[in-house]
């Protein structure tokens, strides 16, 4: 009942989840940006920071709306829109609260010094395996009320649906 009063009330605002989803996207982009430029940093020629930055906050806006697209295609090909909606809401709203606890912590990996960067950095890896876990824990909670899944075949919708993307883009 909480979280269908919560999505309600966004749904009432769109214009401040639609800023604070690409508030995700940037912060997103921006963690992304530096975690690449941590390791690519022993290379022979240093990448511009402002084309990786651009380069990263296009492929998590393709990625995020490629999957909400494809969600909704499967929600309305099986007839299950309110579940696949719920989803969809519980996604964005863990990407909402990620963007706004790691707003300060890139903010520190960005002006500090190497030793607290190295230990903001990790502790935003830690937040973000985190918020993911929750994020597929409550998830899994309200679809096997709804769908009555075995968690066998959650774990194989998340191999296949979270995982092997993020596979195949550490890959490239």
């Amino acid at each position: 009942m909480k979280q269908k009063q919560i999505r309600e009330q966004l749904l009432q605002t769109p214009l401040a989840s639609l800023l604070l989803n690409l508030l995700f996207i940037c912060t997103a982009g921006l963690l992304v940006t530096f975690i690449l430029q941590d390791r690519v940093r022993s290379g022979p020629e240093p990448i511009n920071f402002w084309w990786l930055y651009s380069y990263a906050i296009g492929g998590l806006s393709l990625l995020y709306l490629g999957k909400f697209f494809l969600l909704k295609l499967i929600g309305w090909t099986l007839r299950m829109e309110e579940t696949t909606d719920t989803y969809i809401f519980i996604v964005f709203m863990c990407n909402k609260v990620l963007a706004i606890i790691l707003l300060p912590l890139l903010l520190v990996v960005a002006f500090a010094s190497s030793g607290l960067s190295i230990v903001a950095l990790t502790l935003c890896y830690v937040l973000v395996v985190g918020i993911f876990g929750y994020r597929y824990i409550s998830s899994y909670g309200y679809i096997n009320r709804e769908v009555r899944t075995s968690r066998f075949h959650f774990f194989l919708y998340l191999c296949a649906f979270e995982v092997a993307p993020l596979l195949l883009i550490y890959k490239v």
